[in-house]
């Protein structure tokens, strides 16, 4: 029988030493091989990283990133740190790529070589039923498809799964992030966590939305590639608005017409991978995406469904068919999917989905990755069972 196992644990301790001595006792006698550490981003990340690494067993390996709010079995939390500790019947190489605003393809490449090189096998030779990666970039720099790209270029089987490190400062001159490898702390930068486990395991990605079968054309972009001018021919932020019955103004993500309302989804074969627009440019009734676009590209209009409602069926029924026997997800929440949430005064309800889960340790990130995709307005998962 192969399968992997979590213990999680969670601290509201200020002092780096006092909270990593918490954590560690909450995790008990197990030996983890990889522990995963989601740590609010006000902290002294250097000094909270020095303190857990003391803390591990001798060849444990440590990865993490700052958070816009941390995921556990018991709720959303903020300002907090939780650790979850993965033991059982796998390997694990890691990788860090920098240098990621400068080069994100060449970041990729090297952070995917390197957990290549830890475990002994070639990137060509990455077997899906065997291997999955866990990406964590940078959330900030705002380089999630070109760092895919570095990933994937000599493999492009390879599953891959979750989001950008973050920060819960809504002041967008302030926020930063980083990330944690073993004993690094690090900016501009992404990671990969390779793992090769004959366990079930699956990548699983779970949003509130439901296609209408209304769809719209990219048909003009600026040079950025991150901002639509027209849609179907017409002033984009206007055609959009009409599709809604609303005015351009009322378009921003989290208003209540908007597009966390009616946001727009790349379809791929039988999946919806949510894109959602950002914000209106009323200056020249632009809208600008968080993701790069193609002039030609087709979108379809999704509308919303049951928040928690869709959350907890995915817990209770999505998850157990994909995996067998789930014993430990990590979790990757859209920082929009909770911005909208608490606009709404849904969040209570979408924590406590939480408890449906297997046992869980995640993060709110900076947009999300899925199968080599950037996408938004997602949960997306990496889930472990055992057979």
């Amino acid at each position: 029988m192969a399968q992997v196992k979590m213990q999680t644990a969670r601290s509201t301790e200020k002092e780096p030493v006092a909270a990593a001595e918490d954590l560690m006792k909450q995790l008990g006698s197990i030996t983890p091989k990889l522990v995963m550490m989601f740590a609010s981003r006000e902290r002294d990340q250097s000094a909270l990283n020095r303190a857990v690494r003391e803390r591990l067993p001798k060849g444990c390996r440590l990865v993490g990133a700052t958070t816009a709010g941390e995921l556990d079995n018991t709720g959303i939390h903020s300002g907090s740190v939780v650790l979850g500790a993965l033991y059982g019947d796998f390997d694990v190489g890691v990788g860090l790529g920098t240098g990621l605003s400068l080069d994100a393809v060449s970041a990729g490449g090297n952070a995917i070589k390197k957990a290549c090189e830890e475990l002994g096998v070639r990137q060509a030779d990455l077997d899906p039923r065997k291997y999955v990666g866990l990406v964590i970039d940078d959330g900030f720099r705002y380089k999630k498809e070109e760092l895919l790209l570095g990933i994937l270029e000599k493999n492009q089987t390879l599953v891959l799964v979750g989001g950008g490190a973050s920060d819960d400062n809504r002041d967008i001159s302030k926020q930063s992030s980083q990330l944690h490898v073993d004993g690094e702390v690090a900016t501009d930068a992404v990671l990969v966590a390779l793992f090769r486990t004959n366990a079930p395991f699956a990548a699983l990605r779970s949003h509130w939305y439901i296609p209408t079968g209304e769809r719209m054309t990219i048909t003009k972009v600026d040079e950025t590639h991150t901002r639509a001018l027209e849609i179907d021919g017409k002033p984009a932020a206007q055609r959009y608005a009409d599709l809604l019955g609303c005015q351009p103004s009322e378009l921003e993500f989290g208003t209540p017409k908007g597009f966390a309302v009616r946001p727009t989804a790349l379809r791929v074969g039988r999946e919806y991978f949510i894109r959602a627009p950002w914000k209106p440019i009323l200056e020249d009734n632009s809208i600008l995406f968080a993701n790069l676009l193609e002039e030609g590209s087709e979108l379809e209009l999704m509308k919303i469904g049951d928040m928690a409602g869709m959350t907890k069926s995915f817990f209770t029924e999505e998850l157990p068919r994909r995996v067998h026997n789930p014993q430990a997800v990590l979790l990757f929440h859209c920082g929009g999917r909770m911005w909208y949430a608490s606009a709404t005064g849904k969040v209570p309800e979408l924590a406590e989905t939480l408890r449906s889960a297997p046992t869980a340790a995640g993060m709110n990130v900076h947009f999300e990755i899925y199968s080599g995709f950037h996408i938004n307005t997602t949960l997306t998962v990496l889930a472990f069972g055992s057979n």
